[in-house]
């Protein structure tokens, strides 16, 4: 990276990314030394979260596509809690491919965009993108491995935030590797979900003599 700015392209505009476009927002101005709740860490690395920048996104919904990300985030089927207020970016969500990334819970709730699929890897490119963060849905395998491919295509990282072995893979490892780009996944923790809850449970029952 040769800026102080770490650029991000997003795949899949969907309820996590809403969360982490709004949190960029959010906590653009937190301090960077002291505790802040929701925030493991305001500066890490020499980094702030005001250093990150959304420079380009891919969805394959009608409502997201052509749309600046600030909007696309709280277009249908989106529901996350609005909990900031985004300033426009400038950046418009291309359409993606769609793959397997549609399952069939959510075939009749997403009308898909029919916008031409764009080249993936040519705007990461394009854009300056630095990390590539992937926020498919849940079973995704194929339109993963397609972005995983598009990020080392465009010579970005690769954060896989759903639970498809990519990171996993000593195959995929290796590539990165040989490119020497950072690879993270597979599968990312909620906020509050099951398992900080659960860990706090069993943590509360072995502390209160309660056998597992």
């Amino acid at each position: 990276m040769g800026s102080k700015k770490v650029r991000i392209g997003i795949a899949g505009v969907g309820n996590c990314a809403s969360s982490l476009v709004q949190g960029l927002s959010y906590y653009r101005d937190a301090s960077g030394n002291e505790p802040i709740p929701g925030l493991m860490h305001a500066d890490l690395g020499g980094y702030h979260v005001g250093d990150i920048e959304v420079v380009c996104a891919f969805d394959v919904a009608k409502g997201k596509v052509g749309h600046d990300v600030a909007e696309a985030i709280y277009n249908a089927p989106n529901n996350t809690f609005r909990f900031a207020d985004v300033a426009a970016t400038g950046v418009r969500v291309e359409r993606g491919p769609t793959l397997d990334g549609i399952g069939k819970y959510l075939r009749d709730a997403i009308e898909e965009a029919e916008e031409p699929v764009a080249n993936v890897s040519a705007l990461l490119r394009e854009s300056g993108a630095d990390v590539l963060v992937s926020y498919l849905p849940v079973g995704s395998e194929e339109a993963t491995r397609f972005y995983a491919e598009c990020a080392l295509e465009a010579g970005c990282a690769f954060v896989n935030c759903i639970p498809v072995f990519i990171a996993s893979r000593p195959e995929w490892r290796r590539r990165f590797e040989q490119r020497g780009l950072p690879l993270v996944g597979d599968d990312i923790k909620s906020q509050v979900g099951a398992t900080i809850v659960h860990r706090l449970l069993a943590n509360l029952f072995r502390e209160r003599g309660v056998r597992i």
